[in-house]
């Protein structure tokens, strides 16, 4: 596939995604996002260390062996997280992985994850923990990841990070913005003493609710789409 053939919605929705999460706190220089390319054993993926200000040109066409097929830049070393989770779930188009403060935070507390906040229900099967905090730099450490994460929509890696999984990319660039809340509300909780997590029974039925209506994912991608026309009107303004 030439650079040429990438499609163009793809991108968009990537360089959207990118900045909302950089705006909001997610990457602040450390983390990435990418996205299958449908019917193809590609993706595209945010090179490493990319900043604030994306382009197309720097989101790099990836094979899922980790080699570059198209674009400028080097491949983030944790590709790895990105690459078996696809080979591993033909269900996930997309996947942010972040470092985030208060959903890492449960990973080294006597407190597991749950959900303790409505939208946190999204995440109801389960959050499981990857066990090694090493950068998953490599196939074999990316697979064990993939593993861990099995069918859920989300994976916690022991003191490091997350990746937050979606069939697209609004899916997982809201996934994440939600997940995080939940940590937060539920840090806070826990710093009141012992956290009132949601019962497992009304944590799945809201969930299930929240995810045959798409309303959550609807909300944060509105939220996606006025920064990025924030961030376009200012940079007008600067030009003139």
């Amino acid at each position: 596939m030439h650079a040429s053939q990438i499609p163009e919605d793809l991108l968009v929705k990537l360089l959207k995604g990118w900045n909302f999460l950089y705006k909001r706190g997610f990457i602040e220089g450390f983390g990435h996002i990418s996205v299958r390319i449908p019917d193809s054993d590609l993706c595209l993926i945010a090179r490493h260390s990319l900043g604030p200000i994306a382009h197309s040109e720097d989101f790099l066409l990836v094979n899922l062996d980790a080699r570059l097929v198209s674009g400028n830049g080097n491949i983030p070393s944790e590709s790895p997280i990105h690459l078996e989770i696809y080979k591993s779930r033909p269900d996930v188009s997309s996947v942010v992985h972040y470092h985030g403060l208060y959903s890492t935070a449960f990973t080294t507390s006597v407190h597991t994850l749950q959900p303790i906040h409505l939208m946190g229900t999204l995440f109801h099967d389960g959050i499981p923990v990857y066990p090694d905090p090493r950068l998953i730099n490599n196939q074999v450490r990316g697979s064990a990841l993939a593993t861990t994460l099995g069918t859920h929509r989300a994976v916690l890696m022991y003191g490091h990070g997350a990746a937050i999984t979606g069939s697209t990319i609004e899916e997982a660039v809201s996934g994440t913005f939600l997940f995080e809340e939940n940590a937060r509300r539920a840090a806070i909780s826990a710093s009141m003493g012992s956290p009132q997590w949601l019962d497992s029974n009304i944590a799945s039925a809201a969930g299930e609710e929240l995810l045959h209506s798409r309303g959550p994912f609807r909300r944060v991608w509105a939220l996606v789409e006025s920064d990025y026309t924030e961030k376009l009107s200012a940079e007008n303004t600067s030009s003139i």
